[in-house]
């Protein structure tokens, strides 16, 4: 239940309703107003949620905001509200203050919903996909995977609790150019290992990294020299096919420990297999959209506000990447029926973002609207000040699974949470470990696993607390923050999924975790005034320890019991 959401509705209805009361008494000239501001301010002393209802009204009933205000205030009918009060305050603000009912009620409500507390239903739920990750199968996964894979699952995961029907893909990039190079750069370390570095030349553009010797020594070690003397084509799709399965396989791993994994690994070949790529090019030459130029076939795509044209197939038959990538989104919105595809890239493909959704709309498809594009920035890791490029353990650029062997998947889930996707990130390795207040993943664990001791210490010593405790003795301002931050879950993964940003739940946590700290340090719990205000707090942390965990679980960071 979105609790904020509902009073804030309420609030925009109270004043609609006292400002039509007072039109129809005469108090105030007749408007056809339709809608009233309502915001939660920053300090809520002055009330819970403030309306610029009054102000907006000036110029168009002829009157002073204030004493428009002051009538509405006067007309507004809070029997029987989530409402105890409403206040004038200012030139015109019209503030209104939460009756202790909402707060006991949003406590019930916690304790009702458990482990389902932040979800939300949709009217008409949307089918959503969203691809991510779908790092390059020729090697292993960098710092743009790793931040990316994150992103990906944790708006995914904040769809998915808003209501939407959520799908997540990883898109296998295994066919063109760069499995050329995959193939051509296997083939050469194949040879070499048998008859020597110099026996074979290394294609210039091929893959030099270690991960390419180890795969074709692996070929070897299964294979021996069965492949010397098979056909060019035949070795090359051999080693491609060992090379793959391989690689992939690892990225499967990694992406476990990672805490990620897809509903669907599509596979790019199959693109190619069904001749679905040819068939999308003539779609969009019978569009009347492509044009040949040199033996190449290019897409109009500079006539639809792109800086350039695009070419879909080469001269030499070969389909290029654009053309796959064209056919595998018609794919996702005309064959398996998506409403909304959304996509984490990295920054550097900003270019390709508008002739992507041109090439849809000339399909008939809509991309305009129904593609989403998220351009992620890059990561810079850091140690003690310094950028860290190297892994300790293999000198070489540092991969995801160097990072996971490094610090916690908690850490790098929760950094890499930590910043809208369109900032630049920079990774803190030497804060990712601290086990103190400055690191914020272990502030916001810490808190989770106070209240568990909290709790176990007051079973171990045989504290019985009342089921149903009364809760309108929680009244401090301390407990009343609290409450506050705990009614605010749903709403804020709502606004995270609306605004496609999951960072905020990161923030929400945060705020958590110190409105508890808060609180504690303020407030005994076991040596209460009374056994009753007692039990009404024990109460009050359990919720507080349900939504750490039910917050820390968007984005995949865990909630220990003890640390």
């Amino acid at each position: 239940m979105n609790h904020v959401r509902i009073a804030m509705k309420q609030a925009a209805g109270l004043i609609l309703g006292a400002y039509r009361q007072a039109a129809a008494q005469g108090l105030l000239p007749e408007h056809p107003f339709t809608s009233a501001p309502v915001e939660i301010p920053k300090d809520v002393k002055n009330g819970d949620f403030a309306s610029t209802f009054a102000m907006q009204a000036a110029k168009p009933l002829g009157m002073n905001p204030r004493k428009i205000a002051e009538i509405i205030c006067a007309q507004a009918e809070l029997e029987g509200s989530l409402f105890s009060a409403c206040e004038v305050a200012g030139p015109g603000f019209i503030n209104l203050r939460l009756a202790p009912a909402y707060f006991a009620g949003v406590l019930q409500n916690i304790v009702q919903e458990g482990g389902e507390y932040g979800r939300s239903q949709a009217d008409k739920p949307e089918k959503v996909m969203v691809e991510f990750v779908s790092a390059n199968p020729t090697g292993p996964m960098h710092m743009g995977n790793a931040r990316g894979g994150v992103l990906g699952d944790s708006l995914a995961e904040v769809l998915a609790r808003s209501g939407a029907q959520v799908t997540r893909e990883f898109y296998v990039n295994d066919a063109g150019n760069q499995i050329d190079k995959f193939a051509q750069s296997l083939e050469a370390r194949y040879f070499q290992l048998m008859d020597g570095e110099d026996s074979f030349p290394f294609p210039e553009d091929g893959y030099h990294g270690d991960d390419i010797r180890e795969l074709a020594r692996q070929f070897y070690e299964l294979h021996g020299e069965a492949f010397r003397q098979t056909a060019e084509e035949e070795r090359r799709r051999e080693l491609v096919k060992f090379g793959l399965e391989k690689n992939l396989a690892k990225m499967r791993a990694d992406l476990a420990k990672y805490r990620i994994s897809y509903d669907v690994w599509f596979f790019e070949s199959t693109l190619h297999e069904t001749d679905y790529v040819k068939e999308t090019a003539e779609l969009l030459t019978q569009k009347g959209a492509t044009y040949e130029k040199e033996g190449a076939l290019w897409l109009r795509t500079s006539e639809y506000g792109c800086d350039k044209d695009d070419v879909l197939r080469r001269a030499n038959g070969f389909y290029t990447y654009f053309a796959a990538d064209i056919a595998y989104h018609r794919n996702k919105f005309e064959q398996r029926g998506f409403d909304r595809v959304i996509n984490i890239w990295g920054a550097d493909h900003h270019g390709h973002v508008a002739r992507l959704k041109a090439a849809l709309d000339i399909l008939g498809l809509d991309g305009s609207h129904r593609l989403e594009i998220v351009l992620m920035q890059l990561v810079r890791l850091m140690r003690d000040g310094e950028a860290v490029r190297m892994s300790k353990r293999t000198g070489k650029a540092i991969t995801l699974a160097d990072l996971l062997d490094e610090i916690p998947c908690d850490a790098a889930r929760y950094f890499f949470n930590s910043r809208a996707a369109d900032t630049h990130l920079e990774f803190d390795l030497g804060l990712a470990v601290r086990q103190d207040n400055e690191n914020p993943v272990y502030y916001v664990q810490y808190a989770h696993a106070r209240i568990k001791s909290i709790l176990r210490n007051l079973e171990r010593d045989g504290v019985r607390c009342a089921e149903n405790p009364d809760l309108s003795l929680l009244n401090s301002p301390e407990e009343l923050d609290l409450i506050r931050e705990l009614a605010r879950l749903p709403e804020e993964i709502r606004l995270a999924a609306r605004d496609r940003e999951p960072s905020r739940i990161n923030r929400y946590v945060n705020n958590v975790a110190a409105a508890f700290h808060r609180f504690y340090t303020v407030s005994r719990i076991r040596d209460a005034e009374s056994e009753a205000l007692r039990d009404a707090r024990v109460l009050l942390v359990r919720c507080a320890a349900t939504v750490v965990e039910n917050g820390l679980s968007v984005f995949g960071v865990s909630a220990p019991d003890q640390m």
